[in-house]
């Protein structure tokens, strides 16, 4: 076994245990970022999805050029989905330039982990018009998942400038056929004291189903 602390992370990276991997990863988290990338490169070209998971994890950690490259590389070379919602996360630990990259990810691709992901992200990127921009979109997929984020993203876009647009797709959604959706538009109310709002919530108070009127009430408290 070798003596040298770096090739024994390297090692330890792909041991069977999983506690061992994460361990290797957390000594490796605190390593400079020019010795610690180059490790996670060649750990994110393993044909096991588990370490190129793995790889992006620790990337995320080193938020240098090279990492951010590494990343971006990443979007379009992988193809396991499980790995490119991991892409997503750790891109976002770069700020406001992994946005555009982010915003991208979610229009290529379907996948409903990774769709959901991106929606999770840009509710903390205090972007409000690239949140509306991505939740319209997301109201149309085909996974009800997603579209119950999207729903909900709405609530942080009724604090910002583009209330009315939030407003206009969520007085739709109020009418919608699936109590799902009458629901989320429910809860994403809460909280909104314009006009337009408040009468959604005393329309969704009477609704039919149970957990959409009782959504639409504690929202009137809110």
């Amino acid at each position: 076994m070798s003596t040298d602390p770096l090739a024994q992370i390297e090692t330890q990276l792909r041991a069977k245990a999983l506690n061992e991997r994460k361990a290797a990863l957390d000594s490796l988290a605190v390593q400079p970022a020019a010795v610690a990338v180059p490790i996670l490169q060649r750990l994110a070209a393993e044909n096991d999805f588990l370490l190129r998971r793995l790889a992006v994890m620790g990337l995320g950690n080193h938020p240098s050029n090279e990492a951010f490259t590494t990343l971006s590389t990443m979007l379009t070379a992988e193809q396991d989905n499980n790995v490119l919602a991991e892409v997503a996360n750790s891109l976002f630990e770069f700020g406001d330039r992994a946005v555009p990259l982010l915003v991208n990810l979610f229009n290529t691709r379907r996948d409903w982990l990774i769709r959901q992901t991106v929606l999770a992200l840009l509710m903390e990127a205090e972007q409000p018009e690239t949140l509306l921009q991505v939740a319209t979109a997301a109201l149309n997929d085909d996974a009800q998942t997603v579209r119950e984020t999207a729903i909900l993203a709405l609530r942080q876009v009724l604090s910002s400038d583009y209330q009315a647009a939030a407003l206009a797709l969520l007085g739709d959604l109020a009418k919608s056929d699936y109590w799902r959706d009458r629901w989320r538009a429910a809860i994403a109310l809460t909280g909104c004291q314009a006009p337009a709002a408040r009468q959604l919530i005393q329309t969704l108070q009477q609704d039919e189903h149970y957990r959409v009127s009782a959504a639409a009430l504690d929202a009137a408290m809110g």
